[in-house]
């Protein structure tokens, strides 16, 4: 009898330490909801929205480097399985186990792929005029496709120092030279021309500013204190060059007087200051505004200009040492179908040495994707217009992104997007 007590005691003690046993090791083997982001994947684009929503319902989702194409993974519920299904993304419900052999073959020692943990769902702003349609801007697309909430702002909310409210801001193609983006050969007496000159003219004088160019060198100023006090920009098209001309121009008349009403300073180009710029410097203006450009550091006129043989290449950088370029860089393609824009590309010889280059065409100087740091933020520079309109003009359709779910080249747009929502990491050394 004796014997049969001290065994079931220890039987219980068992079954006890057991039981503890499974409380902690439990969470580890909890299931989990993954999203590929490789050809499987049904809709990318809509993928990157889910990530950004399940971070709203303050679940952290952890990015996958250069593990099937950039993949999502997350802890398993039955809402996000169901958010998947309504959006049309592609998602696999996967067991503790193999979701730790997932994370033990990522964070290997001898493989190009890391974890990075996003944890909050970054504040968005994007810069555009009132009246700018979504259509008109691929950032605006991407965001409106993917379902990712955004403010529209401009300058009046800029000056009124409402930057501190958002984390990421992207730049609607815009001029910042004060030159209407250079459309007064072409389209002066266009009626939406006349509105655009108009529009900003009166944001100026309501400003307190006698010129529209004055009034933008001060939007310049804002946001670049905005980037370096941590905050994240994007741009794509003229709002990359145009911004840097600013700055470099920034006490400089280089606006004819059929933009400003008095001749700019014939000394212009010998007179711009490159210290402060975010990306370009040594290049010269074109101030002639019978041509459609703001200055060399454009590759447009120059351009390969043929949709078949245009293509550029993302470079591969190490998930585990840099996984902030690798992070930018994330697709299911390495080779990318170009595009053209007001300004499509940048020769190489004018970007600054500490400027990281993401992407560039092969056999050739030019420079399609950029990435740098100014103070505690950063930057990133996309040339072109749209991803997936080879050749855009004024009164073009809008691309439909429903038929472009899958595009490598938004994808990189999306990137950026959800690049903030990364936790800081430090650098190995």
């Amino acid at each position: 009898m004796i014997y049969i007590k001290i065994w079931i005691k220890k039987s219980f003690k068992k079954w006890i330490l057991l039981l503890l046993s499974f409380a902690v090791v439990q969470p580890v083997f909890a299931q989990k909801l993954f999203i590929p982001m490789d050809l499987s994947q049904t809709d990318h684009l809509k993928a990157y929205g889910l990530a950004y929503w399940i971070l709203k319902q303050g679940q952290p989702v952890d990015w996958l480097l250069n593990y099937r194409g950039g993949s999502f993974m997350t802890d398993y519920s039955d809402l996000f399985a169901s958010e998947c299904r309504i959006r049309g993304v592609s998602f696999e419900q996967i067991d503790g186990a193999s979701a730790a052999s997932i994370y033990a073959e990522v964070q290997g020692e001898n493989v190009n792929m890391d974890v990075v943990k996003l944890e909050k769902p970054p504040r968005i702003a994007v810069y555009a005029p009132p009246g700018s349609q979504p259509w008109d801007d691929a950032v605006r697309l991407a965001l409106d496709y993917a379902e990712i909430e955004h403010d529209i702002i401009w300058d009046e909310e800029v000056m009124g120092g409402k930057l501190d409210k958002y984390d990421w801001l992207h730049l609607h193609h815009e001029d910042f030279t004060g030159q209407y983006g250079k459309f007064w050969a072409s389209y002066n007496s266009a009626p939406w021309y006349i509105e655009q000159v108009a529009l900003n003219e009166g944001m100026a004088k309501k400003l307190g500013f006698s010129k529209v160019s004055e009034l933008k060198k001060a939007v310049v100023r804002k946001i670049t204190e905005f980037v370096a006090n941590g905050g994240f920009l994007f741009a794509m098209c003229s709002a990359t060059d145009t911004y840097d001309i600013a700055i470099a121009s920034m006490n400089i008349d280089i606006c004819g007087p059929m933009f400003d009403g008095d001749p700019a300073d014939p000394q212009a180009n010998d007179k711009l200051d490159f210290t402060n710029t975010f990306a370009f410097e040594n290049f010269k203006l074109i101030m002639d505004p019978y041509v459609y450009e703001y200055s060399n550091i454009d590759v447009t006129e120059k351009a390969l200009n043929n949709p078949d043989y245009d293509y550029f290449t993302l470079f591969d950088f190490s998930a585990k040492y840099d996984p902030v370029p690798t992070m930018l860089t994330q697709d299911h393609a390495n080779v990318i179908h170009g595009f053209m824009g007001q300004t499509t590309a940048f020769h190489k010889q004018f970007i600054k040495k500490n400027v990281t280059i993401l992407g560039e065409r092969d056999g050739s100087d030019e420079v399609r994707y950029i990435h740098g740091n100014i103070g505690r933020g950063t930057f990133t520079w996309y040339g072109g217009h749209d991803p997936e309109d080879y050749r855009h003009f004024v009164y073009d359709k809008e691309t439909d992104l429903h038929l472009f779910k899958n595009s490598p080249g938004y994808r990189l747009i999306l990137n950026n997007v959800l690049f903030p929502a990364a936790k800081k990491k430090k650098q190995k050394t």
